[in-house]
């Protein structure tokens, strides 16, 4: 298996049990932070999802550009087809980009898909 892509993490991808639904395995995380970030909420529509993670709020990151904003959060490594799967999951309200974490590390990132 080629786990080829990286993703920040800082909310329910780092549970076992979404992993496992997810990827049919669990993955290693490894800490790292995001800065110029803080987290919101976000209400979750999607029954599927709500039932997963067992929450109907997730937090949702939110670009603040601030220095002295961070949020800590994990780091996984994924195939193509997990990030697919993972992108299947944070489809509501989310969009993914590349970020620089602290760690100099780039990987994708899960951020709110209406910013306003």
């Amino acid at each position: 298996m080629d786990a080829n892509e990286l993703i920040f993490s800082y909310g329910t991808l780092r549970h076992s049990d979404v992993q496992k639904a997810l990827f049919g395995r669990v993955i290693a995380v490894d800490p790292d932070r995001l800065v110029g970030y803080r987290l919101g909420d976000m209400q979750i529509t999607d029954p599927d999802v709500v039932r997963l993670s067992g929450r109907a709020v997730h937090p949702v990151l939110e670009e603040s550009g601030r220095s002295e904003d961070w949020v800590d959060g994990a780091t996984l490594a994924v195939t193509g087809a997990e990030l697919a799967a993972v992108d299947a999951y944070e489809a509501g309200g989310y969009r993914r980009h590349r970020a620089t974490l602290r760690s100099g590390r780039s990987a994708w990132i899960y951020v709110r898909a209406d910013p306003s």
